[in-house]
């Protein structure tokens, strides 16, 4: 019997927030058509305020990528359950904690002559501290696993000729790849996006390395193939570079706090 739109709705949407039942392949790409849209807009409203998308722009908004992982992991950690810092609604709240920020601080710096970034930057590592001063390690071994997968990966891109953006963005999401890897092999955790799940549940943990090592690698020679404007193609490296922040960090406070 089909389901009627409500409990279409509870069904695919609310339950898997509620009961923190993760993604499955409506909600992924719905999420995923959203994410495409907001990303397209806040680009023009960053054209709009004439806010140069540099790297001066990715170090204002890295506090706030911590300030998402730190914050959801009050809830992976039981310190609270507000539905609130639970994905995806937590990538709205984050959202409009940055972009007000930004806002303000791009105000700051009309009036008082203050670059718009080290006002930013400053607040952000302000409001960090607080879910940070939560963290407890549980599981320091963690640490140990991460490192000796990642460190590879900053190696071999020293010795390849390729642009520094790029090089950040490819270790950031291999971060996230290796922290899977490590949650999942040595220390039982399961994956909850649909389509790693696929790879993983056919070939391994141990395939999501290579797969988002190639996955991120193919994008930017993509971008910088196809993309012309400087600015858009810095501001698909930059969102490149957030998702797999904000997932990266989050699974690795994870592991180190054993929850």
């Amino acid at each position: 019997m089909p389901l009627s739109l409500d409990e279409f709705f509870q069904t695919y949407f609310v339950n898997p927030i509620v009961l923190n039942q993760g993604y499955n392949p409506i909600n992924t790409t719905v999420y995923a058509v959203i994410l495409v849209i907001a990303a397209y807009i806040i680009y023009k409203v960053l054209r709009k305020l004439k806010v140069k998308i540099d790297k001066r722009l990715a170090i204002s908004v890295a506090p706030y990528v911590l300030l998402g992982s730190s914050s959801r992991l009050m809830v992976d950690s039981g310190i609270t359950n507000t539905f609130l810092l639970i994905t995806p609604l937590i990538y709205f709240v984050i959202f409009a904690v940055t972009f007000t920020v930004l806002l303000i601080s791009i105000y700051l710096e009309k009036k008082f002559k203050i670059p718009y970034y080290k006002i930013m930057t400053s607040v952000g590592v302000i409001l960090v501290l607080f879910p940070l001063s939560l963290l407890r390690i549980g599981n320091p071994n963690a640490i140990l696993y991460v490192l000796a997968f990642f460190i590879p990966w900053p190696i071999i891109l020293y010795f390849i000729k390729w642009s520094k953006a790029n090089k950040v963005v490819t270790l950031i999401q291999m971060f996230d790849a290796t922290n899977t890897f490590v949650a999942l092999y040595f220390f039982g955790y399961s994956e909850q996006h649909v389509v790693p799940n696929i790879f993983i549940g056919l070939l391994g943990p141990w395939t999501f390395i290579p797969i988002k090592a190639i996955a991120v690698i193919v994008a930017l020679i993509l971008i910088d193939k196809y993309s012309d404007d400087k600015e858009f193609n810095n501001y698909l490296k930059l969102v490149i570079g957030i998702l797999g922040g904000a997932t990266s960090v989050r699974d690795f406070l994870r592991l180190i706090a054993g929850v």
